[in-house]
């Protein structure tokens, strides 16, 4: 007879991986936060590769502020938040 996995306490799913990671980057998770997703990552080669290209994009955009933006550019993310935002609620 086969056991079911039961999760450990350390167990995270990769959607909850994925919504730490930039807190993770600015070192604003919780220690054992810090070690769910670190212990996460080392099983998980997506996650991990999700948290690669993070890393490359902040690194390619830097720190652009809302007034560095261009008028039509602020409007055109703003928009595609909002369709995002209009789909995950369906």
């Amino acid at each position: 007879m086969f056991r079911r996995h039961r999760p450990q306490k350390h167990d995270i799913t990769c959607q909850q991986a994925v919504g730490l990671v930039m807190d993770y980057l600015d070192d604003r998770l919780a220690q054992d936060d810090r070690a769910r997703l670190e212990t996460h990552l080392t099983e998980c080669p997506l996650c991990t590769e999700h948290l690669k290209q993070i890393r490359v994009t902040v690194a390619a955009v830097g720190h652009v502020g809302y007034e560095d933006l261009d008028p039509q550019a602020r409007d055109d993310l703003i928009d595609l938040y909002r369709r995002w935002s209009d789909d995950r609620g369906r």
